[in-house]
């Protein structure tokens, strides 16, 4: 367990937590403000996922690495979300490849890597 205790850790699960918000507030445009509760819920909890995901994954990295690791993990856990909803968000779907990397690059800022 006490690799969910780490800094890294942390930081990637706040900023997934984040840009669950973010995904939140871009749902309920796209809907119209007709979206229900549980499909927002599974949207932002599939961020925090996101999060615990590249939070659990090696701390070092080059910078080609970086990017490539949080779009692949973004695009997998994001994936989890898109299939569930019926293959029809794909906006979110998409939008989890470049929060994978914007939540790989928040930890490596906050571990001073780059």
């Amino acid at each position: 367990m006490k690799q969910f205790q780490t800094k890294r850790m942390k930081v990637s699960i706040l900023a997934g937590a984040v840009l669950g918000v973010v995904c939140i507030a871009g749902a309920l445009v796209r809907s119209g403000g007709t979206a229900g509760f549980g499909f927002l819920f599974a949207l932002w909890f599939n961020r925090v996922l996101m999060g615990m995901t590249i939070g659990l994954a090696h701390e070092k990295a080059d910078q080609r690495t970086l990017i490539l690791r949080g779009a692949l993990l973004g695009l997998i856990v994001s994936f989890a979300f898109y299939s569930a909803s019926g293959f029809t968000d794909v906006v979110s779907f998409l939008a989890g490849v470049v929060y994978g990397v914007i939540i790989e690059f928040a930890t490596r800022k906050v571990d001073g890597q780059v």
